[in-house]
């Protein structure tokens, strides 16, 4: 270090330092700024700017080079090679050009790097090259760390330089750069003349050589063009910056004295850079208020929370300008509907400076817009909507406008029937379309005095034109004072096929297509009228399916409906002259015959038999048959409600005889009819009003007579009939449907009273056939164990065979269920009905019992004993136990334990009793009574 610094003041000339300093100084300032302006320039102007500053900046450091090197005094008389002089200049010039340009268009940490060591790199090479050109009577001999010493302080500097003057804004970064620059140049130069020792040696004879002289006068030529291109540079950084400024000045005072429109910067981050006169009067906000606010602070609440504004910001920076409209708030917090222009503002080198954005206030455009938009939308919409047709034409008969109705009322395309045709293009367009074919011209003519009528009429009364049986039309002219006219047109077809099916539908059922009640009521009535006069009878026949709701319930309504056409088509199809069929309502038909002889009705009856027997064999579902009641006018009743009334009651005979499907109606029928009704509806609140309880019979077995069970016995006392037995008013309610509600209360209240027994008792329920058809059963019961809390053994459901025939699929699968819960499942009053050994087979029961009525019989009669006794056998042979019911002599009690059977009830071990939780020592008192009944 001291060395350098010796060096220096001993063997330099310090005047010539100091100018070379000087040079330096003002080289690494003017390439800092020519970096920076080429940096910032335009691609057209950024290449000269780098040749300019490139040019200056070599050229200045070769000049501060050899203007040290005059100022280098080494004893002796020295010159330069031109050769080598040259070259040193050359390698200056062209390693700062590529370092400058290397670091401006590679942009990145990586390329500046590059470029610092290139263009520093050169630096030291010039320096070399120089010294190699100093032509002296000495040898020169280097000192190797001096010599990197100065390659690296004229390299490494340079990479710094070069980010500072690139990357780096303001004057200190700039002042920072250049004195780096110059360090570096200053450095290098003393540190390699440092690094020089002289020995005395023979100078080369007849070498061309510089003075000294002439050097300065090179130095002093290239100086002078150095500070030329500076001082060029200077005047044009100074002109161009003084035109932006005037531009800016003259742009400032555009904007600011605006007060039509908002005009403001935005910076990068959306937020307000300035501020004009015009949006200070359009927004409230004064320039001080405003100024680095964000943008949103325009926006409404609703807008701010969609993001509209960052949505704005950001489609101006992607797509360079972005314009819309929508409401925004001023100072006050009033709302003004607004146009927004924003653009994004690039400088020369295309990055971002910020948003200009322009803010119109276009509330009252707004407002008449949306006035005239809304007074078009409403006639559009008026016009779209209209159920009619219609069709505007002037005084001279050109259509003036027409809507979307008309065209499609008339089947024609969009661009049919534009405004300007004549009145009979749109007339020929209309009905061709229409028919399908070419109109005459008769029909065109046919429409002139059809419009003339209408514009008589003035709309008053419509002009109804029939094209054809699918298609009519009502059509409606009003005149206007300017010799026009309104013609609407609106499609009746609908209405006239309406109109027919109404008064179809007023006297035929809707889903047969047969005479409804109506109807019905109406032809009988004629005939009733005139029957007498030509002395003949009427036969009013009533007809209801029997079990028709069982179809609907298991195959559905849909089904149910097809049987219902079914069976109409059947009895609609036997029909012959003076004969009439009706379905008056659900599953209830009518058919009246007008006859003479009895010969008439009985052939007609025996007519409607066969027809109604084909439609059960040819059902779709399983139909049962049709009960059928017949009364005759004017023997059995005097009017017409007498004889529907009558006839209803005959078919409800029928219904309840078994095995007679007709029935004719009988006096006192009617006093039955009103019993059961009157039943049927109190059944209804029955339970509700505790009228009904339950009786409890023992079951014992046979053996040992020890007590297995009880069977809950139904029993209604009624408030006026006194006590109505289950024969009487159990099928009543299976007709109504309340056996199942009832049901569900038995099986309920017989659980309840189970759960105060011993856990090895049972209770066995009777099950309805109609409680068996239910699809839910299984999970009516599930729930009732529950609840009761009941276990499932302890529970046995005793169904008759006649309950599963109908449905025997179904019903055997909801058994199957049931038994899957632990419940034993019994068949009762086997023997009697439809007992069959498929039955059996088909579901495992867990009990049979035999109908009392053998028991009873099986003392007197042999059969009845053989039959008894074949049960008993059966039930060993399949493993099924049998209970015996009806056991009242010690007599049938020995043919039981003769034969095996396992359990039996009857009077013998007691009768039907209250509930065993009532009675004290029940379960002891009928032990001691079976006992004695045993021994007798």
């Amino acid at each position: 270090m001291f060395q350098v610094f010796f060096c220096i003041r001993d063997q330099h000339d310090l005047r010539f330092v100091f100018l070379a300093a000087l040079i330096c100084i003002i080289s690494c300032s003017t390439a800092v700024m020519m970096l920076r302006q080429g940096n910032a320039a335009s691609e057209e102007t950024k290449h000269r700017w780098l040749i300019t500053g490139g040019l200056a900046t070599g050229f200045g450091i070769w000049s501060t080079h050899f203007i040290a090197m005059l100022g280098y005094d080494p004893g002796v008389v020295a010159g330069y090679k031109p050769g080598l002089t040259a070259v040193s200049l050359a390698i200056v010039l062209a390693t700062t050009l590529i370092g400058f340009r290397l670091a401006v268009f590679g942009g990145k940490a990586g390329s500046m790097a590059f470029g610092g060591c290139v263009a520093g790199g050169g630096f030291a090479a010039m320096h070399y090259t120089g010294m190699a050109a100093l032509s002296l009577p000495a040898k020169i001999e280097w000192n190797p760390a001096y010599l990197l010493v100065s390659v690296a302080l004229a390299i490494l500097p340079m990479v710094q330089v070069l980010r500072l003057a690139l990357t780096k804004r303001g004057l200190a970064n700039a002042v920072m750069a250049a004195g780096l620059m110059v360090l570096g140049i200053v450095g290098l130069h003393f540190t390699g003349m440092t690094a020089i020792r002289l020995v005395p040696a023979r100078m080369e004879d007849g070498a061309v050589l510089l003075s000294p002289s002439t050097m300065s006068a090179l130095i002093g030529a290239v100086s002078l063009f150095l500070l030329g291109l500076c001082l060029f540079g200077g005047l044009i950084a100074k002109r161009t910056n003084a035109a932006i400024l005037h531009s800016q000045q003259q742009f400032s005072i555009l904007v600011r004295g605006i007060s039509d429109c908002a005009i403001y910067m935005l910076k990068q981050d959306g937020c307000i850079a300035n501020w004009n006169a015009g949006a200070q009067r359009l927004k409230g906000y004064s320039e001080e208020e405003v100024v680095g606010q964000p943008l949103a602070i325009f926006y409404t609440s609703e807008d701010r929370a969609l993001g509209l504004h960052a949505q704005a910001i950001e489609c101006a920076r992607q797509h360079g300008k972005f314009i819309g409209e929508g409401w925004r708030v001023r100072r006050d917090g009033s709302r003004f509907w607004a146009h927004v222009t924003i653009e994004h503002v690039l400088d020369a080198e295309g990055r971002s400076l910020g948003f200009a954005k322009i803010t119109r206030d276009m509330t009252q455009f707004k407002e008449d817009q949306d006035r005239l938009e809304e007074a078009r939308h409403q006639l559009a919409t008026a016009l779209s909507n209209m159920h009619q047709g219609l069709c505007l034409f002037d005084s001279n008969a050109r259509l003036v406008l027409r809507n979307q109705r008309f065209l499609e009322l008339w089947n024609l395309p969009e661009s049919s029937c534009l405004p300007g045709a004549s009145l009979d293009e749109v007339a020929y367009a209309a009905l061709s379309s229409r028919a399908g074919e070419k109109v005459s011209e008769e029909r065109i003519a046919n429409v002139h005095v059809l419009l003339k009528q209408s514009l008589d009429a003035n709309g008053s009364e419509p002009v109804v034109v029939e094209y054809g049986e699918a298609f009519s039309m009502s059509i409606t002219s009003r005149g206007m004072p300017d010799g026009g006219w309104v013609t609407t047109f609106e499609d009746i077809s609908e209405r006239r096929r309406s109109e027919k099916r109404i008064a179809h539908l007023a006297h035929h059922d809707m889903l047969t297509g047969m005479p409804n009640r109506s109807s019905f009521n109406r032809w009988l009535s004629h005939e009733l009228v005139a029957a007498p006069c030509r002395g003949e009878q009427v036969a009013l026949v009533a007809i209801d399916l029997d079990r028709f709701k069982e179809i609907n319930d298991t195959h559905g309504h849909a089904i149910g409906d097809q049987v219902l056409r079914s069976f109409a088509d059947a009895i609609s199809n036997c029909l012959d002259e003076n004969e009439i069929a009706a379905r008056l309502g659900g599953d209830e038909f009518a058919l009246a015959k007008r006859f003479a002889r009895e010969t008439e009705l009985t052939d007609f009856l025996s007519r409607l038999e066969t027809a109604i027997d084909g439609c059960v064999t040819n059902s779709v579902a399983a139909l049962n048959g049709a009960s059928i009641g017949v009364v005759l006018y004017p023997g059995d009743a005097e009017d017409l409600d007498t004889l529907l009334n009558n006839a209803d009651l005959a078919m409800y005979r029928a219904k309840v005889t078994l095995g007679q499907s007709v029935c004719f109606y009988e006096a006192g029928m009617d006093e039955k009819a009103r019993w059961r009704r009157q039943i049927a509806s109190d059944l209804r609140f029955a339970v509700e009003r505790n009228e009904m309880h339950l009786l409890y019979q023992e079951q014992r077995s046979v053996l040992d007579q020890t007590l297995t069970g009880y069977e809950a016995l139904l029993r209604w006392t009624h408030p006026l009939h006194g006590n109505i037995g289950p024969d009487d008013f159990i099928p009543i309610a299976e007709e109504s449907g309340e056996i199942v509600r009832i049901g569900e209360w038995v099986l309920r209240t017989a659980c309840l009273e189970a759960m105060h027994w011993p856990s090895d008792l049972k209770v066995a329920v009777n099950l309805s056939p109609v409680q068996l058809l239910k699809p839910d059963l299984p999970e009516v019961v599930t729930q009732i164990l529950l609840d009761t809390g009941l276990p499932p053994r302890r529970l046995e459901l005793e169904i008759t065979e006649t309950a599963i025939i109908t449905e025997k699929v179904r019903a055997l699968h909801s058994l199957r269920r049931i038994k899957a819960l632990g419940v034993s499942v019994a068949m009762d009053d086997f023997g009697t009905g439809y007992s069959s050994l498929d039955t059996l087979h088909s579901f495992p029961f867990d009990k049979i019992k035999i109908d009392k009525s053998f028991l009873l019989q099986s003392e007197t009669n042999d059969q009845s004993r053989a039959i008894v006794k074949a049960v008993l056998a059966l039930g060993r042979t399949l493993s099924i136990p049998v209970l015996a019911e009806g056991v009242e002599t010690k007599m049938q009690l020995a043919l039981l334990v003769e034969e095996g059977c396992n359990e039996a009830q009857g009077y013998l071990f007691g009768r039907p009793a209250s509930a065993p939780s009532l009675q004290q020592g029940s379960d002891t008192a009928s032990s001691r009574r079976a006992k004695s009944a045993a021994k007798r």
